[in-house]
């Protein structure tokens, strides 16, 4: 009954449904809180989809566990439900799936969730939760994806989160964590699709050991307190490097949980998007707003399935190579406010799926090459490079003028040259050609003179009978 108009209330006829099994009133338009009666409507439920309605209240403090023993899928995303989540979810030992995302629920995760031994997704994101990641968390030995992003949790990551093995989807975004990123990440995820630590206090340098993450589409490491080079062993990333890449919905082998769909915040292109359902086209590098060092890494443009590449407000150094256009998948490319110099490489005209380009305040130098895909951007992709010139800028580059000048005297004096040249051949053609021709032929040479005396003396004779006429006429 999904998307149906059911609300305000639940529907009372619920009560009566004593085998249900699976019960969808996600999108429902119910405002209402949830009534005591509904947790016991069926010990059979396995599937319970409440999200995206305006739920009201809190979740239960009772053992919902003893009046739902089978139930596997539970969701009540985007709702206002408010409170703590209850110790009594450690009770529910079938689920797989818990979704509680985008409600107002506070304090701290419940450590009793790891007794949800057979969980396969745990998203928490979008709360007001607090405190530190429970240790316990390794216990749950079957997590594929782990949400617990836009929250208000602290401290370290513990060690103990390196026993989860098997996950896929790792988003600890926009939250309060920090230390250092832990180089064991490396090494305990390697089927790790998605790391997302974004927006958090995270110190120290990026572990060279994330190259072992050879399955990772998706790295955000942005606006933290990292420094220190970036590793050349990113090169590594193999699944970066493919030009295909797998669909997020393969994530997961257990048909049940694929009713969860995997969803994304992506900072591209100036822009907040949320990715679901296209997951997959996702292959991206963010590594902005951090106190990274050091010289571009020219391996990153080996990673040829890259779309989004984000490097901006850091400390980079040196040129971009001309390499980057082996870049063809790269829809966004922002390496504003570094320290890159040099000129811009003409080959990242070739980049013809290039949507967004950001080289702003940095000290590149030059005519910037406004050729093929780099024509279609404005002057804010190059402001703030003082020794830029050439269009889009309004800036001109010092030899246009001048250039322009020499080419157009070259192309005049060119002209004239060519006219008086012409001039000439021309009229020692007329001398020469005859003059060759009767001096290599003697009997042609006879007639032409007898011919030319012939006409001479016909034109004598004609100006003495005029004369002649003429005279008698006066007398």
């Amino acid at each position: 009954m999904g998307s149906c108009h059911i609300g305000p209330a639940f529907p009372a006829w619920l009560q009566s449904q004593k085998d249900l099994r699976y019960l969808d009133l996600s999108n429902a338009s119910i405002t209402s809180s949830i009534p005591n009666w509904f947790w016991n409507i069926s010990s059979n439920l396995e599937y319970l989809i409440l999200s995206h309605n305006q739920l009201q209240g809190q979740l239960p403090n009772s053992n919902i566990g003893e009046f739902l023993p089978n139930l596997y899928f539970l969701s009540f995303s985007g709702n206002g439900i408010i409170g703590t989540i209850p110790d009594s979810i450690g009770h529910l030992t079938s689920l797989g799936v818990i979704d509680f995302s985008s409600n107002d629920l506070t304090g701290s995760i419940p450590s009793t969730i790891n007794n949800c031994s057979s969980l396969i997704v745990l998203d928490l994101g979008n709360n007001n939760l607090s405190g530190m990641i429970p240790k316990s968390l390794d216990q749950l030995q079957l997590l594929k994806s782990l949400h617990l992003n836009h929250n208000k949790l602290s401290g370290e990551l513990p060690s103990s989160l390196q026993n989860l093995t098997g996950l896929d989807v790792l988003d600890l975004s926009y939250n309060n964590l920090s230390g250092q990123i832990p180089a064991w990440i490396g090494t305990a995820f390697l089927n790790l699709v998605i790391l997302n630590l974004r927006s958090n206090m995270f110190s120290g340098r990026l572990p060279s050991l994330l190259s072992n993450l050879s399955s990772l589409h998706v790295l955000d490491l942005a606006q933290n307190n990292l420094m220190g080079e970036i590793p050349v062993t990113l090169v590594e990333l193999k699944a970066m490097a493919q030009d295909h890449n797998m669909s997020i919905s393969s994530l997961y082998d257990n048909q049940s949980s694929s009713r969860y769909e995997e969803r994304l915040i992506v900072i591209t292109k100036g822009l907040t998007l949320e990715y679901t359902r296209t997951l997959s086209l996702v292959v991206s590098i963010d590594l902005s707003n951090n106190n990274l060092s050091g010289e571009f890494p020219e391996g990153l443009t080996k990673l040829f399935g890259l779309v989004f590449l984000n490097l901006s407000m850091n400390h980079i150094i040196g040129r971009i190579p001309e390499s980057i256009s082996k870049l063809h998948q790269l829809s966004s490319l922002d390496l504003s406010s570094n320290k890159l110099f040099g000129s811009i490489p003409s080959s990242m005209s070739l980049l013809s799926s290039l949507g967004y380009l950001n080289l702003s305040n940095n000290n590149f130098s030059d005519k910037i090459p406004f050729i093929g895909q780099m024509s279609t951007f404005t002057e804010s992709a190059f402001v703030g490079n003082p020794n830029l010139c050439g269009a889009p800028l309004v800036i001109k580059c010092q030899d246009e003028g001048i250039d322009k000048s020499v080419e157009d005297k070259i192309d005049s004096g060119f002209v004239d040259q060519w006219f008086y040249l012409s001039i000439g051949l021309g009229f020692a053609m007329g001398i020469l050609v005859p003059y060759f021709v009767l001096a290599m032929r003697r009997s042609w040479c006879d007639a032409y003179f007898d011919f030319v005396d012939k006409i001479v003396k016909w034109l004598l004779f004609r100006k003495r009978v005029t004369y002649a006429r003429n005279h008698a006429q006066r007398k």
